[in-house]
């Protein structure tokens, strides 16, 4: 049985990992662009604007969604989401912090 070792890592490269794997697909930045537009966005009206079916707008939310980028509610058969603000201004905090270690470890290096 394969040991879990994510534990071992500081707890902000585990939150930035697990945004950037929710950010890992284009489909789910354009998903976030066009929230970004709205207070407010019914599935549908994404749907509208993407050159995707409505199941995969619906999985590619609710990745962004368990990621705790965008929340979202069901309202009879419409659902309706917007950005998760708290957890957007997170991930812009860690992956911030992220690379501007990595820059300022990098220009210490000489490399190859």
């Amino acid at each position: 049985m394969a040991v879990n070792k994510k534990s071992l890592f500081e707890e902000e490269d585990i939150l930035l990992s697990e945004f950037a794997k929710a950010l890992g697909h284009p489909a789910r930045i354009a998903i976030l662009k066009e929230l970004a537009k709205r207070d407010e966005c019914i599935c549908g009206e994404i749907v509208e604007v993407l050159p995707l079916a409505q199941s995969t707008v619906s999985q590619h939310l609710q990745e962004l969604k368990k990621a705790g980028l965008v929340q979202g509610k069901v309202s009879g058969v419409k659902s309706c989401y917007c950005i998760n603000k708290v957890n957007f201004a997170k991930l812009v905090q860690v992956f911030g912090s992220a690379m501007k270690e990595i820059v300022l470890t990098n220009d210490k290096i000489k490399c190859c």
